[in-house]
């Protein structure tokens, strides 16, 4: 993230880009509308950034849908894509690099994929007081 830039900001930045780059669309379902601590921010942005690499090289996906909320409870991470799926059991480097990044902050990343159908990755980070 550049200095001074919002999470939010960051995001939009980077998922102007990315679409851009590889032609496949990016709906943005929701952003954070508070401050998210810088830690957590890079860890979401190493997570998203490994997210659409994945849907770039190996989903087939024509679209991505992308929510970043942070709340009372913590902040939400959902990537979902419209790509063919893939075996979870063959889950590789790319989503065991997402979930570490995950749990630098003490979070975790679950995902979820339906061959033909795609597949959805879901981080939480449990708010810390």
């Amino acid at each position: 993230m550049r200095g001074g830039q919002s999470l939010a900001e960051a995001l939009e930045s980077y998922l102007a880009e990315w679409s851009e780059r590889t032609g496949i669309a990016v709906e943005t379902w929701a952003l954070p509308a508070t401050d998210v601590p810088s830690r957590v921010s890079s860890s979401v942005m190493a997570a998203l950034r490994e997210a659409l690499d994945n849907v770039e090289q190996h989903s087939r996906a024509r679209t991505v849908s992308i929510a970043v909320t942070s709340g009372k409870s913590g902040l939400r991470m959902t990537v979902s894509d419209n790509g063919q799926g893939f075996p979870t059991a063959r889950a590789g480097r790319g989503i065991a690099r997402m979930r570490a990044a995950f749990a630098e902050v003490g979070g975790s990343l679950s995902v979820n994929s339906v061959h033909g159908e795609g597949t959805t990755i879901s981080g939480v980070v449990p708010r810390r007081d």
